[in-house]
């Protein structure tokens, strides 16, 4: 699911900032920006998001400067947050490997925030001392909790969504099970059919017929399929009601339903539930489209 959030925690006379962005994706894809932190401060934030995000491709930026502090006399009231430092070298190298990649892709040439936004680049005007790890680490819980609200809220409307969608399916199931009462008997009669105009009306062994029927309608039984869909369906209204992460169980659903929903097309004998079971197949594309948003 896509969101954003913001966090800033200031202690010790530095102030972090931490910017959380997230889009759609089947997995987990963290991608850190900003200040150069320490490898076990960097795994420390690795662990927190993965903690609160279970799907997603998110990009975590981090500034850390000198806090802002009160104007003085002395300064003509130009107090405030110390400027970062650009180191100009690692900003040509960045802008010279950005171009090089724009030019094979035939995109447009890098722009300077583009420039300014990969790894050392920006310097952070940050006193010297301990590693600002509270002050990080405080700024990315504010930001991952606003990021939540964001993604809580999408997460219901998708629900909404996707309980319409196994509505259509269960209305679908309903028919199709509803067809599918009728097929021994519209067999019965196609057999006896074919079998009068073969033998020129010569009268027909009932016993040899209903044995002929029993047998075609044994292969073109869909009761096990019918049943395993009541299942699934169900499984997954269960799960959008159900608290955490349920992405990943509702790419499995959908998974399973789609095979059940194969196996009755090639065992029917019928148009009609041909028909439907292309119906049920677009409806269960949309759904397969909304569960990868899905946490």
């Amino acid at each position: 699911m896509t969101g954003y959030g913001r966090g800033v925690a200031q202690a010790d006379g530095r102030r972090a900032t931490v910017e959380v962005r997230a889009v759609n994706h089947r997995f987990l894809d963290l991608k850190l920006r900003g200040a150069a932190l320490s490898p076990a401060l960097e795994e420390q934030i690795t662990a927190r998001v993965r903690a609160a995000v279970e799907r997603g491709a998110l990009a975590v930026s981090i500034h850390v400067a000198a806090a802002q502090s009160a104007a003085s006399p002395s300064d003509g009231g130009g107090g405030g947050e110390l400027a970062s430092r650009i180191d100009p070298e690692a900003a040509q190298r960045a802008h010279a490997a950005l171009a090089a990649l724009a030019a094979r892709l035939g995109t447009g040439a890098p722009d300077l925030a583009l420039v300014l936004a990969q790894p050392g680049v920006v310097i952070s005007a940050e006193p010297a001392g301990a590693e600002p790890e509270p002050q990080v680490l405080a700024a990315l819980d504010a930001a991952l909790a606003q990021l939540h609200g964001m993604r809580t809220t999408e997460g219901h409307a998708l629900a909404v969504e996707l309980r319409a969608r196994l509505d259509e399916l269960t209305a679908l199931r309903a028919q199709i099970a509803a067809l599918a009462a009728a097929v021994p008997e519209k067999l019965s009669k196609r057999l006896a059919e074919r079998v009068r105009r073969l033998l020129d009306d010569a009268e027909l062994d009932p016993g040899r017929l209903a044995q002929e029927v029993a047998l075609l309608a044994d292969r073109a039984d869909i009761t096990e399929e019918l049943v395993r869909l009541v299942s699934h369906v169900e499984q997954a209204r269960a799960l959008l009601a159900a608290p955490g992460a349920v992405g990943r169980r509702l790419d499995f659903l959908v998974q399973e339903i789609g095979r059940e929903l194969n196996t009755i097309g090639s065992k029917s004998t019928s148009a009609e539930i041909s028909s439907l079971v292309v119906d049920a197949k677009a409806v269960l594309e949309k759904v397969r489209e909304q569960v990868q948003n899905v946490e």
